[in-house]
């Protein structure tokens, strides 16, 4: 399964099913500056997931909304994703 290929994504709990990951920064401002990278990717990839930002953490949630549940183009968005995680 594609899931298995994404460190740190999970299946999301209820419908629609959607992958969803938590990351940690170090504060609010690192939380805010990566969810801007994600921003920049999202416009450029045409594919955009729902955010949630609390003071260190950010949470994204990827789902296609045109068929109401997973693509494979949600798990190519947060491979995506994956890459910019990795550069705090």
């Amino acid at each position: 399964m594609l899931l298995a290929q994404l460190p740190g994504w999970r299946l999301a709990e209820g419908e629609p099913l959607k992958l969803a990951r938590t990351l940690k920064r170090k504060d609010f401002a690192g939380a805010m500056a990566f969810v801007n990278r994600v921003a920049d990717l999202a416009e450029a990839e045409g594919h955009h997931p729902d955010i949630c930002v609390s003071w260190n953490r950010a949470t994204l949630e990827l789902f296609t909304h045109a068929i109401g549940g997973l693509s494979e183009n949600d798990f190519i968005m947060a491979a995506k994703i994956n890459e910019l995680a990795a550069d705090p």
